[in-house]
């Protein structure tokens, strides 16, 4: 580890052997401007980088770390399971307590399969679903994002519903003309898009939290389960990012609305990558060894995953809920006062722990909508807030991710920061 090189040297060494010189394009900074800080370590709701900087963390690994950096009990979990192997190739304990816990929060899934990322759980409910009903058109929503795979990275084209071009270079065209886009919270494109076409799967994220925080409007959701049930395809939702953050059984769980097939990641890991799809047990004996749809990977139910997320989710109790809930509205309220005295065009949404901040004046309901913000004013906020020791998200269009860890003081730190931020900007 390359403990004694600061920012500056490691962005210098990333760049000649890794694209960008990240893991993942939006570490890059290109939305904010400025290189990215290398981080050695974190500790609750705070990192250090190589330059030995601190930074109140509101990235939070992009939504895992609902404990919080370096949770005793998430650690203590780890080492645990590290000391007695980390991989082994073969069932373990630790899934079956897992698929179990699950299985005991989420209102629609029996069965549970798990996989290494939330891409590879998209991927496979797409199969299963193309599986299961012999067909193979997708509906998918602008502005929701469900990971690089090749079928769900398409976009629209002209009109309000359309066969999908390509949103990434190396996507086949006909890969992507399988898919139909249409716009987050729009259930009469929906509907016609489903009625005009046979449908394998609509898929959603329940609240989107890729284009910013953006909730579904009332009816929306339940109008989507009507209409899958209507047509015969499958409805599945995304809760790669909701799935055990914004209740313990998720989105669906508040909304009382039930997919077919539900994707998982993120927080079932506690910080280790892991994903997983489930659904009920007669969906799910579909899949390979039991049905013909298959599937499989090396490190799936990795063992180190497995035990990182049990300690996570152990800790996700009604009052753990209540707390992330009650720190939530203490920073919205925080950023609306501070909005209305810098008189800047900004808006906060929030669902629960998740929240973003748009710099736009109009409610966003759709991927349309998030576009009107502007970018050259959050990035100038962005590297505002960063100098005052905040970490956002470098991206207009991505959720802030609070944590247990977030106390009462840090809130109050982060709201003292954005206001002469937000002036800056102003």
């Amino acid at each position: 580890m390359s403990v004694a090189a600061g920012n500056r040297t490691l962005y210098e060494r990333a760049s000649r052997r890794m694209p960008g010189g990240v893991s993942s394009p939006v570490r890059a900074f290109g939305a904010v401007g400025g290189e990215p800080p290398f981080i050695v370590a974190g500790e609750g709701c705070r990192v250090r980088d190589a330059d030995g900087n601190s930074y109140i963390d509101l990235v939070c690994s992009w939504g895992p770390l609902i404990a919080g950096h370096a949770h005793p009990a998430v650690v203590a979990a780890i080492a645990e399971q590290a000391a007695l192997g980390s991989s082994f190739g073969m069932p373990t304990p630790g899934e079956v307590d897992l698929a179990e816990t699950i299985a005991r929060a989420v209102p629609s899934i029996e069965m549970v399969r798990f996989v290494s990322s939330g891409t590879e759980a998209t991927m496979s409910a797409l199969r299963l679903a193309r599986g299961a009903t012999g067909r193979s058109a997708l509906l998918k929503f602008a502005g929701c994002y469900h990971g690089h795979v090749d079928a769900l990275l398409a976009k629209a084209g002209s009109g309000v519903a359309t066969f999908g071009l390509p949103d990434s270079a190396g996507v086949p065209p006909e890969i992507a003309r399988a898919t139909i886009t249409v716009a987050f919270n729009d259930l009469e494109a929906a509907r016609r898009a489903a009625r005009e076409n046979a449908l394998a799967a609509i898929v959603v994220e329940p609240y989107a939290g890729n284009m910013g925080c953006v909730p579904p409007v009332d009816g929306f959701l339940e109008g989507l389960r009507r209409v899958a049930s209507e047509t015969g395809a499958l409805l599945i939702f995304d809760e790669v990012i909701t799935g055990f953050r914004l209740a313990r059984g998720g989105a669906q769980e508040l909304l009382a609305t039930a997919p077919d097939v539900t994707c998982l990641g993120k927080v079932i890991g506690g910080g280790v990558p892991i994903g997983a799809y489930g659904a009920s047990r007669a969906l799910m004996e579909r899949v390979a060894p039991v049905g013909p749809v298959y599937q499989a990977g090396t490190l799936s139910g990795n063992p180190l995953a497995t035990a990182a997320g049990l300690a996570t989710l152990a800790l996700l109790d009604r009052a753990a809920f209540e707390r992330l809930e009650r720190v939530g509205a203490l920073l919205q309220r925080g950023l609306e006062a501070a909005i209305a005295r810098a008189r800047v065009p900004a808006r906060v949404q929030r669902a629960g722990s998740l929240l973003t901040l748009f710099f736009t004046d109009r409610p966003v309901r759709n991927e349309d909508d998030a576009k009107t913000s502007d970018r050259l004013r959050f990035a100038a906020f962005h590297r505002a807030m960063f100098r005052r020791g905040v970490l956002l998200p470098p991206s207009q269009f991505e959720c802030w991710f609070l944590s247990l860890a977030h106390d009462d003081d840090a809130i109050e730190a982060i709201v003292g920061a954005a206001g002469p931020s937000l002036e800056e900007v102003a």
